[in-house]
This record gives structure tokens, sequence and C-alpha cells, in this order.
């Protein structure tokens, strides 16, 4: 069955609300390496898509970083941010971008993989110049999300609707405590959602200590050392009691199913103000060299949008896939597409015919994955 011949089945008020989705321009960029002039390339980008300094200027801008896995966990020797990491190049250009256009404080977040130490010593043992990246604005901080990081309290967001699987999560406070918040990806495949970009990094806005592994069965384990496997991809425990439980603890335990909506209503709880994509140097195949498969490449491209299913819908058509492809169509193989349950909450559109891209084509930046 086409989008249209759906549309007509389900009658004119799905189609309605198909036309009604939120949209936002969506900048592309070519970039072929990180010793380029980033500062001006991603200004001019910021200035395609309506400024940065009405974005950020007198405000508290939280940067969440995409540190997947263990930094022991290379590439083929590779460094982190020429495969599946953040690249500290970008990260440190957007933080002194935000410092000139006005930002009040930046601050640097993640949930590190197996663990709730200083997200600076993550930082140094990925190999990154924490100092430098102090440096790069005028009111730097960090914080490991895994749990509670020095904040009191828990902050608990709710998801749209009532959401698909979880009505509500609970993360560090510092999500509260944001004016606008950067999701700062990289364009890559991912085993279970087919695509890990500016959405998919969401993800890692989940602290541990409730959602983890090893999470506490009452209250949150403040000591977490495993991922969210269990909970979140396989749904054989519930979070810690003291938060939301599953709206059905019956639905399927598919990963496949799973994922796409977490992620999906996770962006509908705590929303991304700015989403990047750095597909300037990456990996095919899947998100980390866990994965089988993978490959470096270099697609030497950029992404920028103030609505992450908007610039997730454009990054994914760059990768040479269809944004709105159903399960079993590329990438989309094994689940369910996480871009079509974002439009199911009403967050944005994944139809291309629908986002304004300027500066490069898709058509002309198009690098296929697979």
């Amino acid at each position: 069955m086409t989008r249209r011949e759906l549309l007509a089945a389900l009658g004119p008020a799905a189609a309605a609300q198909t036309r009604s989705l939120p949209t936002a321009p969506v900048a592309v960029a070519r970039c072929r390496s990180y010793d380029e002039d980033l500062g001006a390339i991603l200004t001019t980008m910021f200035d395609q898509i309506g400024g940065l300094a009405p974005l950020v200027k007198n405000k508290t801008v939280t940067i969440k970083l995409n540190l997947t896995g263990s930094p022991a966990l290379r590439f083929q020797g590779r460094p982190l941010g020429a495969t599946h990491y953040t690249h500290p190049k970008t990260a440190a250009t957007m933080a002194h971008l935000m410092d000139r256009a006005g930002a009040r404080r930046i601050r640097f977040v993640e949930s590190c993989w197996a663990t709730a130490g200083p997200l600076e010593e993550y930082l140094l043992e990925s190999g990154w110049n924490v100092r430098s990246l102090k440096s790069a604005a005028r009111a730097v901080e960090f914080v490991n999300t895994n749990a509670l990081g020095g904040f009191k309290r828990y902050a608990r967001f709710k998801t749209p609707g009532g959401g698909l699987v979880f009505p509500a999560y609970d993360l560090n406070q510092a999500y509260e405590e944001t004016d606008v918040l950067v999701s700062m990806a990289k364009l890559k495949n991912h085993a279970t959602c087919g695509v890990t970009l500016a959405m998919k990094n969401m993800f890692g806005i989940t602290p541990a200590s409730i959602y983890g592994d090893d999470a506490g069965v009452e209250e949150p384990n403040e000591a977490p050392a495993k991922g969210r496997v269990d909970t979140c991809h396989l749904g054989k425990r519930q979070p810690a009691r003291c938060s939301p439980a599953e709206i059905d603890a019956r639905s399927p335990r598919e990963a496949g199913r799973r994922m796409p909506r977490i992620v999906a209503e996770l962006n509908g709880a705590r929303p991304v103000g700015i989403a990047f994509i750095d597909g300037v140097q990456t990996v095919s195949g899947g998100e980390g060299p866990w994965t089988g498969g993978l490959k470096f490449i270099e697609p030497g491209l950029l992404v920028l949008g103030t609505n992450a299913v908007c610039t997730d819908a454009v990054g994914t058509a760059l990768m040479g896939y269809q944004p709105r492809a159903a399960r079993g169509t590329g990438p989309f193989v094994r689940c369910d597409n996480m871009l079509l349950a974002a439009e199911q909450l009403g967050l944005g559109t994944a139809d291309l015919e629908k986002i304004d891209v300027r500066g490069l084509k898709v058509e002309e930046g198009v690098y296929r994955f697979s």
C-alpha cells in the first residue's frame, strides 16, 4: 500500500494530521575534513536556518554528546571521533559559536558507558583535550547524567499523549535546567533502530541508575556499571520503582519494536532545540565496534536543524534511505521506523517534500551506506 492509499483508507482526519505535523528548515553542508574551518561552515549553516543568536542568547545550553560504548573499544585503531563518537573539534566549535552568540552557560552532558564518574575523566579516557574544551567558552560545565551527578533529585518528563512505552521518564536535573538542548550526533547505522542520528542520541539521556541493567529495585543505584539492555531494549525488568513503570508490561518484548518507540517518546518528553549530525567521518553497518560488518567511511557531510525529526529525515535520505520507509525496508529491516513513531507523537514530519533543505541539496550529498 502506498502512502497515498494508506491516508485514503484512514480517512480525511489522518491526512489532515499528516499535513499539520511540525516542520523546520534543515541545512546541509559539505565538509571533507575536521581541519577545515568548522566555525565558518557552522556559522553559515546556522544563518541558513535563521541564525544562532535568537536560539541561545542569554540561555543555558545543554550539549548532549554521543559517546556510545566504552572508550577502550576503537575501530581499526582510529580516534573515536573519526568513527562513532562526537568529534572533539565539532564539540569545541559548537561551544565557541554559542558563547559568541551570547549563551549564558554551556553544559556538556552524556550518560557515560558503565560509570557514574566525572564526565571530564571519561573524556580524557576518550582522548579529548578537556582543558581546550573548557577554554572554548566562558562558562562551561560537565555532567555525567548516568546518575544524579551532583544534583539533589531527578526531574520527571511526561511523554506526549501518555506515551507509547513509558508514560514519563525520570532524568538528571540538568535536562530540566536547560533552555536549549543540543543533540550532537554521528551519521551512522544502528543495529536496533536502523539509523542513529540526532533523535537516537537522546536515548543516552536516560540514567542507568534508574533504567540500567543494575539499576536499583526500589530507589536509583547511584553507582551503575552496566547498560540499559534489559530494561529498555528487551523489557526483562522495570525501572526502579520510584520511577514510572511501563504502560503495558504485557506488550511485545522485541527490541526492534520497543527501542524506536522509546527513542521517539524521549524526544517528545525532552525536545531537542538544535539537532546536529556529523558525517565528515563515520562508520556504516552499525553504531560501534561491537557490531559486525562495520566499515570506516568519509561522507564529508554536516547536517543542522531545529527539529530533530526533520533533521534526521534529511540525514536518513543522505544515507541513501527513504525516511518514511516501512519495517522490512532498509535501514529498518529488523525494526520499526522511529521517524514514523515520532510522527505518530506529532513531533515533526519525516516527509522530505515538506522539509525546506538549504545549502547542499540532498541529491548532491547522498552517500549510500548500504
